[in-house]
């Protein structure tokens, strides 16, 4: 084999120098015909459970109501279909993906650098920004940076971490207890499950509140949305310091 400019020389090795690449396959629902196995396990239009029918007979009878022979488990024995109208069905499935990816919440990690020397002011700054931030749904990383000789001592921060977790301890958890990361001491907070929630809470909210505003400028062609007071309200209720960045 010959290697040119970093490209390898496929000729050289008996091979064409194209290959073709087989398409993926994508699992689809079966429906009606594409159905192949010989029976099903047969639910009804209204949930009923009808029993074991031959595949073809299944067709028949779901069709005769107008509807679609549906796969909705296939892995069990036999398979199970249900009787309903398939255009409903993707309808409903596209709605609970596209109602899943909604709630999905992206938990960041926020890091907080320190020094060993570190004074107290703004060590107290730095723990109302991660109070701030853990109110906010997310995970605060503290790291104390040693500098030269530092390392010797690690006391003082081991000290101040002691400190931060006593300060933040009924808002957030030890997701990492303190270790030693080359040269800096380490340690991961997380919010308590009532605070993320809350977070949550309070970021669809806000979500609401800008899709409502978008609709408000869509109808009255106002060049600035304005908000209720009933949602300022549940707005400032849910969330627990203004501080936060709801974007």
């Amino acid at each position: 084999m010959v290697t040119t400019g970093g490209f390898q020389d496929t000729m050289s090795m008996g091979r064409p120098p194209f290959e073709l690449q087989q398409p993926q396959r994508t699992f689809q629902i079966r429906v009606n015909h594409r159905i192949r196995v010989p029976e099903v396990r047969v639910v009804g239009a209204d949930g009923t459970m009808l029993g074991v029918f031959q595949t073809g007979e299944a067709i028949r009878l779901a069709t005769s109501q107008g509807l679609d022979l549906v796969e909705v488990n296939p892995k069990a024995d036999p398979p199970v279909c249900k009787i309903r109208d398939f255009g409903k069905h993707k309808y409903e499935e596209k709605k609970k993906i596209a109602e899943a990816k909604r709630k999905q919440t992206v938990v960041e990690v926020k890091e907080i650098k320190l020094r060993p020397k570190t004074d107290e002011h703004d060590l107290e700054t730095k723990l109302r920004a991660a109070r701030r931030f853990l109110e906010a749904g997310h995970k605060v990383k503290f790291s104390v940076r040693f500098r030269g000789r530092e390392i010797t001592h690690p006391e003082k921060a081991h000290e101040q971490i002691d400190y931060i977790i006593q300060q933040l301890e009924s808002i957030a958890n030890v997701e990492l207890k303190a270790t030693m990361e080359l040269r800096a001491l380490s340690l991961v907070l997380a919010p308590k499950p009532a605070v993320f929630q809350k977070a949550v809470q309070a970021k669809m909210i806000a979500q609401k509140i800008r899709q409502e505003e978008a609709c408000m400028k869509k109808r009255k062609g106002v060049e600035h949305g304005a908000v209720t007071e009933t949602n300022k309200g549940e707005l400032e209720e849910a969330i627990p310091n203004k501080g936060i960045d709801l974007a």
